[in-house]
């Protein structure tokens, strides 16, 4: 079965992953690849130097702040750069054979359009906590941070469109949440 794990920025999607881990399940991070990809791919270099700008590398090295300026300024801007980098990542995570992926913006980007998958959790977290995981992380302001947030498909929304939910909000037990799921993951793969 191909199962994506996604949610709202903030949500807490790579501690569920590292507790996937702690099953023995190995989820391809899009986040992870998009970054090395951009800093590897030649071709996506050139794209994204032409597009955003020369300066988005500097002697070869990705401009992380460059690239989330021009992204935050469009919507067109975001779907162009999403056009250069995510067809190569859907390419690598086929190529991967890994059969679990995390994707924050799954259903903003259309990236659900260019994998196939089975199933698809939601990680869920109350706003405020998402805004401070997130200003705490990436050591921003809150206005930024909430930005963010805003810039991505609301979280009610991305549920609506998930087979299933784990809350991480801080208080409700992790472990027990996707033991369940990966229990109904087994016995619906054994039904197939």
């Amino acid at each position: 079965m191909k199962i994506a794990i996604t949610g709202s920025i903030g949500s807490g999607k790579s501690f569920v992953c590292q507790i996937l881990h702690n099953h023995g399940i190995t989820v391809y991070d899009c986040d992870a690849a998009a970054k090395r990809l951009m800093r590897t791919s030649s071709e996506i270099q050139h794209r994204l130097s032409s597009l955003v700008g020369k300066d988005v590398f500097v002697g070869g090295r990705f401009q992380k702040a460059l690239l989330a300026d021009f992204l935050l300024k469009s919507q067109q801007n975001a779907k162009a750069v999403d056009d250069i980098v995510h067809p190569a990542v859907a390419s690598d995570f086929v190529k991967s054979g890994l059969d679990w992926i995390e994707s924050a913006i799954l259903f903003d980007s259309g990236f659900i359009n260019r994998i196939y998958l089975d199933k698809i959790i939601c990680v869920s977290a109350p706003e405020e906590v998402r805004l401070q995981r997130v200003m705490l992380r990436d050591r921003i302001s809150r206005e930024k941070a909430l930005d963010w947030i805003n810039r991505q498909l609301p979280q009610e929304e991305v549920l609506r469109r998930s087979d299933y939910e784990i809350v991480n909000d801080g208080t409700t037990d992790l472990d027990n949440q996707v033991s369940r799921i990966l229990n109904e993951l087994d016995k619906s793969s054994k039904n197939k």
